[in-house]
This record gives C-alpha cells, sequence and structure tokens, in this order.
C-alpha cells in the first residue's frame, strides 16, 4: 500500500473525485482483507473507498461489473466492529437471488452477513433479527421495499446504524438504464436515519447518472470515484445480422460446456431460439418475464449452480446474476443503450478471464427499439392525461423519450463503425483510453497503433463486400426499377433472381437488375439494404406497409459519384479464449487437474447448497492448477484462500491436486 494522502480534483459537478494516489489503510484492515477474503492486493480505487467507508464519508463508487464494489462496503463494517462500534451496515439490494448469492459467499468466507426478504419464512426472519441484537451479523441485506416499509425502520433505529450501501444505484436515476420508481424512494433515507453514511455503488453510470444519484440521496460532500471502465479480459465483437441463428451457432461452438447468456429483444425469440438449441444439442433455456416467478427462479438457479449451460434471455435475465465464469455475452439484436451494452456484457468473465461478447445486429433493430419507444411513450402520455397530470409530467415524458432516442443512436453508432469497441466504450463514459499492452501484437485497421488486441476492429477480422459500391448501386437500381415501390426483402429477390410467383406476376424477371446479384443468398442482400438505410441511401416509408425510396445521397451512389462500404460477415474462428491451458504467471495451467478441481467445487457446492463459484472462482482454480500448491502454507498463497477457506477446504483441494 502507498503511503500518499488523497488529492481530490474538484469537478465541474461539484464533488470530489480521486485524482490519483491510495491512501495507506491500517494494518488490521489489510489483515482482514488477507483473512477474510484471501486477497493480497486491492484493485484500483477499492483503498480510497474503504477509507472513506471508516471515516463515514459519503461515496459514490462506479466501477466496472467485476472490478470488486462490494468489498468497497463489506470491509468498513469489520473494522468498526474491532474497533467497537455496535452498530451494524446495511446493504440496499434490489433482488432476492443477488441477496443470497452474496451472503451465502460472505459466510463461506467466515463473515457475519445476513439478509431480510419476502422469500424467508416468519421463523427465519426472527432468528435474522435475532442475530442482529446479539451483535452476529455486522453486514444486512434489504430490498428497498423493505427498508422503506414503515417501523422498519423503527427497528433498525432501536438496533443501531451506522453506514447504508445501495448496490445497484443507476436504479435510482430516471437517465439511468434501469430506472426502478422504489429506488427512487431512497431519497428519504437521509431524513430516516440521520447521521448515518451512505454509499452509492453502481458498474455504469454516465455523468448526468452520477450527478442525479448524488442529487436523489443528498449525499454530503461525497467522495465520487469513477474506475476505469475498460474490461480488457473481454474481447468484443460486433458483427451484422445475416443467419443469426447459424451466426450464433458458431459462438456456441468455441463455448461448448462453457457458461454463456443470449439476449433477445422479445419473449418470442428467447422461447424459439432455446428450442433450437436444445435440438442443436446444447444444454439451453429461455428466461424472460412472461414465465412464472418459480420457472424464472428454477431456471436462475440452474445456470448459477452450474446445471446450466445457456440462458436465451430478455434483458429481466442478468442483475441477479452472480456467476464469475461466464464465458461469453451474445447479443442477437442492438441493445438499446451503450449503457444496456456495458452493463450485459460485464456479466462476462467477472473472474478476470478472457471471455467473448458477441452482437450481432441490423438497422431492423433501431425500427423496432423505434416502435417499442413510440408505443410506450403514447400509453404513458394517455395514462398522464387520465390522471391530470401537470405540464412538467409530461414534459419529462418528452425529455426522457428524447434521451432514450439519443442513446439508441449512440449505440447504432457503434455497432456501424469500425473503431475500436474497447476506446469506444472508455470514452463514451467520459475517460481517456490507455491500451493495455498484449502479446498479440494486433493492429488497428484504423491505422490507430494504440489497438486493444481484443476486439474485431483492432484483431483484424473487419471484412467488406467484395466490390461494395457496385453491390449497392445493383440493388439501388433494383429499388429504381421496381417502382420504389418494395421492402427490403423483395427487393432482395430480384436482385438475386428469385423464380417466385409474385416477381413473374408483376414482370420483373425481365428488368435488367434481375438476377444481377444472383451469387448473394436473400438474407446476404437483405442485410446489405438494411446497411443502406443506415447509410442513409435508402429510406422506409412510414406507412403500414413501409417501402423502399432512394434517398439524394443514394441517386449519387447510383450515379457512382460516392464510393459505399458494405459490411460482410466475418469468416469462422476458432476459439482464441481462455481455457483450462492459458498460460498462469509463469506456469501453464494444468487442464486435466483443472477439469478435476471443477469437479470437486461442483460437488461440493451441490452438497452445501451453494452456487460453486462461492467455493472458488475459476480463477483460483487455475492458480491451483498452474502452481500446485502440495501444502496449507503454498494454498494459503493462493489468490482467494482466506483464513475460513484454508481450514474448510484446504486438505480437500490438496488430496485431489497432490494425485
Amino acid at each position: 500500500m502507498r503511503t500518499d494522502s488523497l488529492i481530490p480534483v474538484q469537478t465541474a459537478h461539484g464533488v470530489d473525485v480521486v485524482g490519483c494516489s491510495a491512501p495507506e489503510l491500517d494494518p488490521a484492515v489489510v489483515d482482514d482483507i488477507q483473512r477474510v477474503w484471501g486477497f493480497h492486493t486491492l484493485r484500483p480505487l477499492q483503498a480510497e473507498a474503504i477509507a472513506a467507508g471508516i471515516a463515514g464519508r459519503d461515496t459514490l463508487v462506479v466501477m466496472p461489473t467485476g472490478g470488486g464494489k462490494s468489498l468497497c462496503y463489506q470491509v468498513p463494517a469489520l473494522a468498526a466492529a474491532r474497533a467497537g462500534d455496535t452498530r451494524i451496515d446495511v446493504c440496499v439490494s434490489p433482488l432476492i437471488a443477488l441477496m443470497k448469492d452474496q451472503v451465502d459467499g460472505l459466510r463461506t468466507n467466515g463473515y457475519p452477513a445476513a439478509s431480510l426478504h419476502s422469500g424467508m419464512t416468519n421463523e427465519e426472519r426472527d432468528d435474522v433479527r435475532r442475530a442482529v441484537r446479539a451483535g452476529e451479523v455486522r453486514l444486512l441485506f434489504v430490498s428497498p421495499e423493505r427498508l422503506l416499509t414503515p417501523g422498519f425502520d423503527t427497528w433498525l433505529g432501536s438496533v443501531g446504524v451506522r453506514a447504508i450501501a445501495i448496490d445497484e444505484a443507476h436504479c435510482i436515476s430516471q437517465w439511468g438504464h434501469d430506472f426502478r420508481p422504489e429506488y427512487r424512494q431512497l431519497k428519504q433515507l437521509r431524513t430516516m436515519f440521520p447521521g448515518v453514511s451512505l454509499h452509492a455503488c453502481t458498474a455504469t453510470a454516465a455523468p448526468p447518472v452520477r450527478d442525479d444519484i448524488v442529487a436523489q440521496l443528498e449525499l454530503a460532500d461525497p467522495l465520487v470515484l469513477v474506475g476505469n471502465f475498460d474490461r480488457p479480459n473481454l474481447i468484443y465483437r460486433i458483427e451484422p445480422r445475416v443467419d443469426g441463428r447459424k451466426q450464433i451457432l458458431g459462438v456456441l461452438q468455441r463455448h461448448r460446456g462453457d457458461a454463456v447468456i443470449v439476449y433477445c429483444m422479445s419473449r418470442k425469440e428467447t422461447e424459439s431460439l432455446a428450442e433450437y438449441l436444445v435440438k442443436e444439442k446444447f444444454n439451453a433455456a429461455c428466461y424472460h418475464a412472461g414465465m412464472t416467478s418459480i420457472a424464472r427462479s428454477k431456471v436462475q438457479e440452474r445456470f448459477t449452480r452450474e446445471k446450466l449451460d445457456i440462458v436465451v434471455a430478455t434483458v429481466a435475465f442478468g442483475m441477479g446474476i452472480d456467476r464469475s465464469n461466464v464465458r461469453a455475452v451474445v447479443h442477437m439484436t442492438l441493445p438499446k443503450s451503450i449503457e444496456h451494452y456495458q452493463q450485459e456484457t460485464g456479466r462476462a468473465g467477472r473472474d478476470g478471464l478472457e471471455s467473448e461478447c458477441v452482437l450481432f445486429h441490423s438497422y431492423a433493430d433501431v425500427m423496432k427499439w423505434n416502435s417499442i419507444t413510440q408505443r410506450s411513450a403514447d400509453e404513458a402520455r394517455a395514462r398522464l392525461h387520465d390522471e391530470g397530470a401537470d405540464a412538467d409530467a409530461l414534459a419529462a415524458l418528452d425529455a426522457s423519450v428524447a434521451q432514450g432516442r439519443v442513446q439508441l443512436e449512440a449505440m447504432q453508432s457503434m455497432a456501424g463503425g469500425a473503431a475500436c469497441r474497447h476506446r469506444w466504450l472508455v470514452e463514451h463514459f467520459g475517460q481517456r483510453y490507455e491500451p493495455l499492452a498484449r502479446d498479440s501484437g494486433a493492429e488497428n485497421t484504423t491505422g490507430n497503433t494504440n489497438g486493444c488486441g481484443a476486439c474485431d476492429v483492432c484483431l483484424q477480422e473487419v471484412r467488406m463486400a467484395n466490390d461494395s459500391t457496385t453491390v449497392a448501386r445493383k440493388l439501388l437500381s433494383a429499388v429504381v426499377r421496381t417502382g420504389q415501390r418494395y421492402g427490403a426483402a423483395y427487393v432482395a429477390d430480384v436482385a438475386r433472381g428469385a423464380d417466385t410467383e409474385e416477381v413473374a406476376r408483376r414482370g420483373h424477371a425481365s428488368l435488367p437488375t434481375y438476377g444481377a446479384l444472383k451469387d448473394d443468398d436473400k438474407k446476404t442482400l437483405v442485410n446489405y439494404i438494411f446497411q443502406m438505410v443506415e447509410r442513409g441511401l435508402l429510406a422506409r416509408t412510414l406507412d403500414e406497409h413501409p417501402v423502399l425510396v432512394l434517398t439524394e445521397q443514394g441517386h449519387r451512389a447510383l450515379r457512382g459519384e460516392v464510393e459505399v462500404q458494405l459490411r460482410a460477415p466475418p469468416k469462422g474462428r476458432s476459439r482464441a479464449h481462455a481455457t483450462a491451458t492459458t498460460v498462469h504467471g509463469a506456469h501453464e495451467v494444468d487442464a486435466s487437474l483443472f477439469d478435476r478441481l471443477r469437479t470437486l467445487r461442483r460437488e461440493l457446492a451441490t452438497s452445501r447448497r451453494v452456487p460453486p463459484y462461492v467455493i472458488f472462482s475459476d480463477a483460483t482454480l487455475m492458480e491451483m492448477a498452474a502452481r500446485k500448491p502440495q501444502s496449507l502454507d503454498e494454498f494459503a498463497q493462493i489468490k482467494g484462500v482466506g483464513e475460513k477457506k484454508l481450514a474448510d477446504l484446504g486438505l480437500t483441494f490438496l488430496r485431489v491436486i497432490n494425485e
């Protein structure tokens, strides 16, 4: 630990942001971190957040998923107990599953934590209350609804509350990507618990959202810590969606047996894709808000406990998922914002190992999102009118809709662009991108020498269609010669020379452009057409049955006055991601041993009724399989092995390693 003092930097938003070095933590605190969690070093900004939490200063901690936010509010509670403070710390968490997983993980480490939620029996809740009063609990997890239930604050007040942490704090902000009205009510905490420090934590918050969180919670002189948004262990790939099912099979073949989350836009899509994957012999299931709570819980539990490999889901799935070894996140459609994309892809590789994030997109996704947004806005506006809402409420709705459009346009620009994905994400959140040095030597095809070596652009995987301008002109010609009266599918049929009754009946088989692109399949041509809509060469009418028309730019392209770039799907790839053969430090991972350790972990987790990652993460198992400790002293040096796990699990794992 460095001994430099905190150096705050005043921002335009009126809050302090740590500008450089970390504080020196008390040796007893450092000992807690090593003893309980088995961590010998801290990640960036954790020391600052922990020091502020111990001092009782309000904080806003923004760190990427897997960045270690939870440690920032877990450590101060132990430090306070050691100092003789009998008050407890409270953590507000949005989902029961998330609370249960966190409590299971902490208890496995020997940390005195508990939760109170609606899924417990009255007897279980009474037991927790007794344990809290007896001083046996240092950190209590509750939902925002329970925390704000009349009378609950009185009970907490009688126990004594030292600090309150709000996890997933972006849910407070109406400018955030996952706004929840019940979170907005947390503004009452400052009045309900005067003198108690508040600590907001989130993985995704652009500057306007951060400002809104500070304002809504009335954080007093908060220390705002914003971590590096880059996740260098994630490999980002963004491809035009031509044949979605064929494309996703290519991804899943690279990750057979791995944990994968696949996001779709609609419930129907999740069901049909999951059914298709099961037929293709993948261990998959769907998840969406239309399912019963029992069915959703069953899918989530199977996935968390490593009995299910693939979950095909809407965005309803994710916030409660704490599985650290998700090796791939796939988006079958364009997310509606970069904030959503960053949050959802952040569920991959939380253990720090390489993981893949693949996005398949089409301009059709943009049209669907715009339609959904407009329909939702119309329904909300009608409801506000019925309720007699004032002009301010209607203006807020309009502002929210406009903000949504801006966010969608930013996501569309990123997907359609050919710039380093890591750089784009980091700079979107207002940070300077500093690429991680890699051994791959990959260079950015845009000419930027600071390639990340971990995205399709910098890995030189982005392919353009052969003679794109000629292909575009032939498609534009087909639109014009058919009278600018048809949609993309029909124009593609004409261009590829499809022998259909409809084409024959309309006499379009005799057109000069009929069959001009006969070597291309229909799905590819439709995708090219949508790319031209996205680039402003074509427009779609707003009729009930939209048709394609050329824009002025489209006419220029047709005359050969402008060059057109059309992106083609990449060629097939072999897997190039983290496996048990990954080099760990100076040691090669023993793949066979790693598999045996995973089997042991799964058996122990099943017998103890906890998720496998609560026992040990994949990263910890890989280090074991690389270093092959031969004694308890050597085993204790593995990252993630704390004092209780050493005593509880050390000999069991050493037995398998020594075999």
